[in-house]
């Protein structure tokens, strides 16, 4: 083949392969091109992505816990003697003598002092005197009308004179037992001129001196002596009406008293007033404590811890997932499919970082802790990993 064939072959060919090159090169700019559209377009979808998630509000839940043991509740009491007894005269005069003095011991009976009563005597013998008079009479109106009776019998006497005699023996009858009376009282009053202790106990007061002018009856006027029995004390606390079911009989409380720091003495509710006082909507109870040995005295300050039952209706939350809102004290809840509402409720006692829900919750409902002021019922919110589901 001559040089000449060659050459045509040749130039036929060279357009031939740059029309492949720049085919190829084409595909090639395609393929990339569109490889960048498809990152791009990716790299946009997923920025989307994120930007709506991070839209999404996140927050941490708490769950409602209910009480595992009873609570303490801490209040302020004041002990009483089981019997107290003001032990004022029944009788005027003037004291004559008293023989214990304010923390004296006392047994049922003793004496305890000795009033003089000159215008009470006096009046014990007229009244002596009058009852032999009265019973002078008696006697003779009975002999008189015993003879008139006879007399009546053999009718040697009329019948209305008979019936007058008998009257009189009646009347003078009654006048004899009035007479008699009167003794009676006046000797009872006598028995008053000693004062004597009711029951064995303390003397925690004495407001009279020898010589005094005892005069009874007379209103406000303080008591001789007062008599306490301390062997058993009575402790009354005013409980907050909130713990009013919880109130029975049986409940042990735990308490202390300032002249014993560190000593602890534990007594039992034995009953309450069954009434929630109007004014400072609060119960009494009573609770007891023997004091044989005679430690604790009436009138001193108590500090009661007492042990309330456990009360599974009540549950518990931190403070922060409190929300004050225009319907009142309320809760943001998350649902099943993590959208919010609102739950209102009622709280039974403020612990600070804590509070005792009484009504409004369930032990399963999930609460958002610190709560923003902007949520809104139905949002969706990301519920924070490793937080109560």
């Amino acid at each position: 083949m001559s040089n000449k064939e060659i050459d045509a072959i040749l130039i036929h060919e060279k357009p031939k392969r740059l029309k492949q090159i720049l085919l190829g090169s084409a595909v090639i700019a395609v393929v990339v091109a569109g490889l960048g559209l498809y990152s791009r377009a990716s790299a946009y979808h997923e920025q989307a992505k994120i930007s709506a998630m991070e839209a999404i509000p996140s927050v941490a839940l708490v769950t409602p816990s209910a009480e595992m043991q009873g609570n303490i509740l801490v209040l302020p009491g004041t002990i009483k003697a089981f019997y107290e007894a003001p032990i004022y005269a029944q009788v005027s005069g003037y004291l004559r003598a008293w023989y214990t003095d304010i923390g004296t011991p006392v047994k049922k009976g003793q004496l305890m002092a000795d009033i003089e009563t000159p215008d009470l005597d006096k009046q014990l013998v007229q009244a002596k005197a009058d009852l032999a008079t009265a019973e002078a009479n008696q006697t003779l109106a009975a002999v008189t009308a015993k003879r008139w009776n006879t007399l009546l019998a053999k009718d040697a006497v009329s019948e209305q004179a008979a019936d007058d005699k008998n009257s009189d023996l009646a009347a003078k009858t009654a006048a004899m037992n009035a007479a008699q009376a009167n003794v009676q009282r006046l000797e009872a009053l006598e028995n008053f001129k000693h004062i004597v202790a009711p029951f064995d106990g303390v003397v925690t007061a004495r407001n009279t001196d020898v010589g005094s002018l005892i005069e009874s009856g007379v209103p406000n006027q303080p008591p001789l002596f007062a008599v306490d029995d301390e062997h058993h004390l009575r402790i009354y606390v005013n409980v907050p009406q909130a713990y009013l079911a919880q109130m029975k009989p049986g409940l042990k409380a735990v308490f202390t008293v300032p002249e014993y720091p560190g000593e602890h003495f534990t007594a039992v509710l034995t009953s309450t007033a069954e009434a929630v006082n109007s004014a400072s909507g609060a119960l009494l109870t009573q609770f007891q404590f023997d004091n044989d040995n005679g430690m604790l005295h009436p009138g001193d300050y108590a500090q009661m811890s007492i042990a309330l039952p456990v009360n599974t209706k009540t549950l518990s939350l931190p403070s922060s997932a409190l929300m004050f809102r225009d319907s009142g004290m309320s809760v943001a809840v998350v649902n099943k499919e993590n959208h919010i509402s609102f739950a209102p409720i009622t709280i039974k006692r403020d612990l600070g970082s804590t509070v005792e829900i009484s009504q409004g919750l369930a032990p399963d409902d999930r609460v958002v802790n610190n709560p923003p002021d902007w949520l809104e019922k139905g949002d969706l919110v990301n519920v924070v990993k490793g937080e109560a589901d």
